[in-house]
């Protein structure tokens, strides 16, 4: 049988977060044996002290939820998380330049983080796929892995809308075996799961993940 937990990063990105519900967040993780916690980056020192003695990693969103600032602030921010305890970078492309037909400048985004991250952090790409056309995603998938990242994800989970089996099937038949493909957005239940690592993702982004481990589905967007 699968280890749905190790596909899981465990996530708490609600803006009204408290430090006592990153602190459970990183509880449940340990107990569960997430991959990770996925926190904003004013939480990546205190999930990182909760887990300095666990297997879990500690995830982080840049330029997060909307991918507008520039690449110069995402490495920045990249580089200024990593420093304080991240080992993975969730980042929002641009996605208005994609939308634009300006790839350079979405791959130029892409580079900035990877090389920021490089031999320090992995790099997941969030494209937004809710706000995407096939062909945008098919190409933002493509600068993705030209660019360097680890993965490439579906959805902040603060849009439109979340992640979907043919998105995931799409985003895996594009960059092949050699990337990893992260399922997020309204991923809520053990079916749920399932669905998303049988269309090829390798990471399952999920603020459920404790009732997708016994079995009840949530109500959450994320």
């Amino acid at each position: 049988m699968t280890n749905i937990a190790s596909y899981i990063d465990h996530t708490l990105l609600k803006a009204e977060t408290t430090q006592e519900q990153i602190i459970q967040l990183c509880k449940e993780a340990d107990q569960y044996k997430f991959a990770s916690v996925c926190v904003n980056p004013a939480w990546v020192e205190t999930a990182a002290a909760e887990l300095q003695e666990s297997t879990v990693k500690v995830c982080t969103v840049i330029g997060f939820p909307l991918g507008a600032s520039t690449a110069e602030t995402k490495a920045f921010e990249t580089a200024d998380a990593i420093s304080k305890g991240a080992d993975e970078i969730d980042m929002v492309i641009n996605i208005g330049a994609l939308k634009s037909g300006n790839s350079d400048l979405v791959k130029k985004d892409i580079q900035a983080v990877v090389d920021a991250a490089r031999g320090k952090a992995i790099v997941k790409v969030i494209i937004e796929t809710a706000l995407l056309t096939d062909d945008e995603k098919v190409k933002a998938s493509q600068l993705s892995k030209e660019a360097g990242a680890d993965f490439v994800k579906t959805s902040t989970g603060f849009s439109t809308g979340g992640a979907t089996v043919e998105d995931v099937k799409l985003m895996r038949e594009t960059v092949g075996a050699e990337l990893g493909v992260k399922a997020s957005g309204g991923v809520r239940s053990l079916e749920d799961v399932q669905a998303m690592i049988e269309a090829g993702a390798s990471r399952i982004g999920a603020s459920s993940g404790v009732q997708i481990m016994q079995g009840i589905t949530s109500n959450s967007d994320y």
